[in-house]
């Protein structure tokens, strides 16, 4: 990137203060974010959003009044709709949420490192572009020789202690590279947590199973079991996916 870059203004609406102060102070930590108005309700968001100057809307989906799913409908409406990103404790309302053209669906309690997410993709929804790691080449050893391969190849990843093993359909390969960093830098290309100890490409997943509350996924010809903790995320960024014209953003 060159120049300084354009940061987001963006509204935050919350009915329960101490979650309202929280996702304020997280997004105010994010360098990609400039100014955060807060409210308490979705009748005097909608008074904000009609002032201007708001470049996203970060809401809650139950609330008294008028609900967060409701105010996204009336923001559909606008000429130049804000990108809306839903905050809240239940997992139930995401095909709600993605039929009104949420840009994301983030669970509570919020972690940073998901909110980060989800303002990245509300930055490329924007049209802004952002640095990208364009090195989609990984060198890897075999037999005394450096060999290349292609990000795209790599259908999940392992993680062994400070290095990370890299499998393909033609086999496996270890890197120095943590699996937290991995995570990290790789999110962008659809990479995501599993289990403590995996990272899967959401493009090579051809099947999903449950059975009895334990899910596990196909990649290639190797079943992957998914943890309880990373389930829900999961399966949010796969209806994400499965919707018409979705990206997995």
């Amino acid at each position: 990137m060159t120049g300084n870059p354009v940061l987001l203004d963006v509204l935050v609406v919350d009915d329960e203060q101490p979650a309202l102060d929280e996702l304020s102070w997280l997004l105010q930590r994010d360098p990609r974010i400039g100014t955060v108005t807060t409210t308490d309700n979705a009748a005097e968001a909608l008074r904000v959003l009609q002032v201007g100057g708001v470049g996203a809307v970060f809401t809650d989906i139950r609330m008294p009044g008028l609900s967060g799913l409701e105010l996204a409908k009336v923001l559909s409406r606008f000429r130049t709709p804000p990108p809306v990103v839903f905050i809240t404790a239940h997992d139930e309302h995401a095909v709600d949420a993605f039929e009104l053209n949420a840009v994301d669906y983030v669970l509570k309690p919020v972690r940073e490192d998901r909110l980060a997410e989800a303002v990245r993709r509300v930055v490329e929804s924007t049209g802004t572009p952002e640095s990208r790691d364009e090195d989609d080449s990984i060198p890897v050893e075999l037999g005394g020789v450096t060999r290349f391969i292609s990000r795209s190849e790599v259908q999940y990843v392992e993680a062994h202690g400070d290095y990370a093993r890299l499998h393909t359909a033609g086999g496996s390969h270890l890197i120095r590279s943590p699996l937290t960093t991995l995570e990290e830098q790789w999110r962008p290309a659809g990479f995501v947590r599993i289990h403590r100890s995996l990272l899967v490409s959401l493009p090579h997943i051809v099947e999903v199973r449950m059975d009895g509350g334990r899910c596990s996924v196909l990649v290639g010809t190797r079943e992957l079991v998914v943890s309880r903790r990373h389930t829900r995320e999961l399966r949010d960024l796969l209806v994400r996916r499965a919707r018409p014209g979705g990206t997995g953003r």
